[in-house]
């Protein structure tokens, strides 16, 4: 073989490895939850744990487990909240309050998987806003983030960014 063609092929070579390379993408983080205490809401659970499955199937993986996990979810009469204690991590109470006032399961769920994934609440009020919660309205049933709240999610797990141990409150 001549040195230009061994040239040629080493660079192409080279050219495809950096190619494959460049666009390999980063395997999800798994996100482990367990909802057995969760009573009557398991089934939002999973969906809402679903929503971010499917809307970020690239950046995080949320998997049911039945014992120690990264998110443990509870049923209690109060109004839903999250407690995060690190970036993925905490503690989700499905309050049955909101529920009884007309607010949709799956988009509770959503919204508090959302505060564990590193978003706070913003009371924009608009229907198309995962995290504007309760402030949406009784009607409003969308369980799905917006562009900004998935970029944000993507960022948070990309990155260096931590999450201080935080409660959010969801009150209406």
């Amino acid at each position: 073989m001549s040195l230009r063609k061994t040239i040629a092929v080493v660079a192409s070579a080279a050219a495809l490895s950096v190619g494959l390379i460049g666009t390999a993408e980063a395997a999800p983080r798994t996100l482990t939850y367990n909802s057995s205490g969760a009573a009557e809401f398991v089934s939002a659970v999973d969906a809402g744990a679903n929503v971010w499955n499917t809307q970020l199937p690239n950046t995080i993986k949320l998997v049911k487990v039945s014992g120690a996990a990264n998110i443990t979810i509870v049923a209690d009469n109060g109004w839903p909240r999250a407690q995060t204690t690190s970036l993925g991590r905490g503690k989700i109470w499905m309050g049955r309050q909101a529920v009884t006032e007309g607010h949709n399961k799956t988009r509770i769920a959503a919204h508090e998987l959302g505060h564990i994934l590193g978003l706070p609440d913003r009371r924009t009020g608009l229907c198309t806003d995962l995290m504007s919660g309760a402030s949406a309205g009784t009607s409003c049933t969308n369980p799905n983030p917006n562009a900004a709240e998935k970029a944000e999610v993507v960022r948070n797990f990309g990155g260096s960014v931590t999450v201080q141990a935080t409660t959010f409150e969801d009150a209406a």
